[in-house]
């Protein structure tokens, strides 16, 4: 019986071997073998198919121009450092409150210049393997595990500031003691006198140039992430490539095929990896939209826009209709003047380009997607913006817009034919359509023929940059702003600020270029707006500001607040939060009703 016994249980470990070797059929395994005593065994069992991966297949629309979140500046990096890396703090997508992340909790002095992060301790560094095709945990030197701690958010912020890493979006960290002046090489001014330090390993204290209520937000943003020193010094650029980069967040970069796709994976030690039930994000970089949304219909990608030209037939379809969302986005859409390349450094020039503009017959005729025709810069939702009702911007006027070019082509001696005027938008087959709508109410408008250039995007930013040498920036280029944080601060003082924003628009003097006339009056009231505790008084300036920007200045043309515009496959269940990185780690989709969808 022992020898018996033992045979039979033989048996079945050959039959779980062969049915493990089957993979994931389900199908009935037999195994017929006949014993020493001549006794024949049947054994025969079903094996458990192997569980699906939860997978979303996404479209990031193209090449992330990094995935260092010091040099990140775009929404598609952004989206990508916003899986991979923990901040402070984060953005709830559904009400846009500022909630704990890494931070527990935290504090600020009475006179609001200090505010104290409480960190939690059990957040592990990891890395994914590329050889094993596993997630591993890392240690230091002596064998210790590496948590994320003080010291961590203290380089991370510091490396931002740091002049020798030249980040673009240092400038939303100025509010920090002594940030600015670091930034901007101001001598006598180190990295040791940035407010920021560690108190101890899971406590970071900032001190603050001026109060600013809404700096949790800014704490939790990815130029102030906690990053991972020790493999920066050693890989240098190409830290963040996979099988190198150190992260912390819920997911893991597995894959980056450049220019194609990429991939990430649940990060099994998370603590709260339990709560993240899609397994793996598949992303492809596809630029054109009708392509994208050619692969949607085929079931190849479970989310994406909407191309402008399908609109209609979406919203007639039956089945897409129901998948169709549409709903306000705190972005807006605009085109920016080069305020000091002629003749765009005129301001007479820069109002008639903006008054022939026709919004509305945009909106109604090309983007189709219940855009608000804008006034200023900040869309619904931000605090401090001007009210709906304020009658703020350049209203569509023809014959105005013709008065003020006469006048200045009548002082150069030129003609509208002397005009060399190049619009450039970022390659999109929107953004092309845009262009063009707008290039045609130029010419039937103001008789002027404008031309339109295109740049693959992390070409194009550098271009739109304000160091690029002036002739080789265009007049005239696309862009579009999405809140970092829901505040004025983030829109009129962090984008178009002289001496602390992006200043794209190169307003005032620029390489010893100017316009003509500096523009210090929005600097000054911005920068005073942002120092106020009163609410009423700081809505008061922020409304001054945008009316100097968009009508006295006329510095660009605000152009829609946006909508999203999305359809999304029934099994996915997300939000559509407009605040910050998509949390990808919230949405859950159901992977049995999305094979029986694609099978």
């Amino acid at each position: 019986m022992k020898t018996k016994s033992l045979s039979i249980v033989a048996l079945l470990l050959i039959a779980s071997m062969i049915m493990t070797a089957c993979g994931t059929t389900g199908a009935v395994q037999t195994v017929v073998v006949t014993t020493e005593g001549g006794q024949t065994v049947v054994v025969t069992a079903t094996p458990q198919t192997m569980k699906e991966p939860v997978v979303l297949d996404r479209n990031l629309s193209t090449e992330p121009p990094t995935a260092d979140p010091s040099l990140a500046t775009d929404t598609t990096s952004v989206e990508v450092d916003g899986q991979i890396f923990m901040g402070l703090t984060r953005v709830d997508q559904v009400t846009a409150e500022t909630l704990p992340f890494l931070a527990t909790d935290w504090s600020v002095s009475d006179d609001g210049l200090v505010w104290t992060f409480n960190m939690r301790s059990d957040i592990p560094w990891v890395q994914y393997n590329t050889s094993t095709a596993q997630v591993d945990l890392v240690y230091d030197e002596a064998g210790n595990q590496r948590f994320v701690n003080a010291h961590d958010v203290e380089y991370g912020l510091k490396r931002t500031l740091d002049p020798a890493t030249a980040s673009t979006y240092a400038y939303v960290l100025y509010i920090i003691k002594n940030a600015q002046a670091v930034n901007e090489g101001e001598e006598g001014v180190t990295l040791d006198d940035v407010g920021v330090k560690a108190v101890d390993d899971y406590t970071v204290e900032f001190t603050l140039e001026t109060p600013a209520g809404y700096f949790p937000a800014i704490a939790g943003m990815w130029v102030a992430y906690p990053m991972p020193q020790w493999t920066i010094e050693a890989a240098g650029e190409k830290w963040t490539e996979p099988g190198t980069i150190i992260t912390n967040g819920p997911y893991v970069m597995t894959e980056w095929v450049h220019g194609s796709a990429m991939s990430l994976a649940k990060n099994p030690y998370w603590p709260e990896t339990d709560t993240v039930q899609i397994d793996e994000i598949h992303y492809v970089m596809i630029v054109e939209e009708s392509t994208a949304f050619a692969l949607y219909e085929n079931g190849e990608l479970d989310t994406t826009g909407v191309p402008l030209p399908e609109i209609d037939r979406v919203k007639a379809d039956p089945v897409l209709s129901a998948e169709f969302y549409q709903a306000p986005a705190a972005c807006t859409y605009y085109y920016g003047f080069v305020n000091n390349k002629p003749p765009m450094d005129d301001v007479r020039v820069r109002k008639a380009f903006s008054m022939t503009v026709d919004k509305q017959s945009l909106i109604d005729n090309v983007t189709k997607g219940g855009q608000l025709p804008a006034g200023w810069f900040a869309p619904p939702g931000i605090f401090g913006r001007p009210d709906d009702d304020s009658g703020i911007g350049l209203a569509y006027d023809p014959a105005a817009a013709n008065a003020l070019l006469d006048e200045y082509l009548t002082e150069k001696g030129i003609t509208r034919a002397d005009l060399d005027i190049t619009l450039m938008h970022n390659t999109s087959e929107g953004h092309a359509a845009i262009a063009a709508a707008i290039q045609q109410m130029w010419l039937d408008n103001l008789g002027v023929n404008v031309k339109v250039e295109n740049q693959e995007w992390s070409v194009y930013l550098t271009t739109v940059g304000p160091t690029t040498p002036l002739a080789d920036a265009p007049q005239v280029f696309r862009m579009g702003w999405c809140a970092d944080y829901a505040d004025e601060n983030n829109w009129v003082y962090e984008v178009f600020n002289n001496s602390a924003g992006a200043n794209r628009l190169r307003r005032g003097c620029v390489d010893d270029v100017c316009t003509e006339v500096v523009p210090q009056e929005f600097d000054n009231i911005t920068e005073q707006a942002r120092a106020l505790q009163d609410p009423a008084e700081r809505k008061a300036l922020y409304t001054q500001a945008e009316k100097l920007l968009s009508e006295v200045e006329a510095a660009y043309i605000p152009i829609y607040w946006y909508t999203t515009v999305q359809v999304t496959k029934p099994y996915l269940h997300r939000d559509y939060g407009t605040v910050g990185a998509p949390a990808l780690y919230e949405w859950t989709i159901d992977m049995a009703a999305k094979l029986a969808a694609t099978q």
